[in-house]
């Protein structure tokens, strides 16, 4: 099976990596993927540990994972990235994230921000 990604890597080969040692993610973009991979799995731990120290919504966890179980997963689209290489310290990438819920196919269209906490890349939110 391809990564939930998007990837045509399986996901043992590719997001299951990253989910194990975050490190491993170089770029913002395959921090980005892992996290929709977290998201399809609904693997809560990934999704805190993967969100940066400052906004991470340590409260508001058991009610990600119920909703991200609640919904069928469809796809990743990734629009555009900026920055987010291993030599720079933070990005952006803008992505559509498709998934089914209450029988209608709905969108998240996102211009997220990534920046490096412990020289490991983290989200931090919603990019201005």
């Amino acid at each position: 099976m391809n990564c939930y990604c998007g990837n045509t890597t399986p996901y043992s080969e590719c997001c299951e990596k990253i989910h194990r040692n975050i490190q491993l993610a170089i770029t913002a973009e395959q921090l980005m993927r892992s996290r929709y991979s977290a998201f399809a799995k609904a693997d809560g731990d990934y999704l805190m540990q993967s969100h940066h120290s400052s906004t991470r919504p340590i409260k508001e966890k058991k009610s990600i994972v119920a909703w991200a179980k609640s919904v069928q997963w469809i796809k990743l689209e990734v629009l555009e990235t900026s920055k987010g290489k291993p030599i720079d310290t933070e990005g952006t990438v803008t992505f559509n994230a498709y998934f089914y819920e209450n029988g209608n196919v709905e969108v998240i269209h996102e211009k997220s921000a990534f920046i490096k906490e412990n020289n490991a890349w983290k989200y931090l939110g919603l990019s201005e």
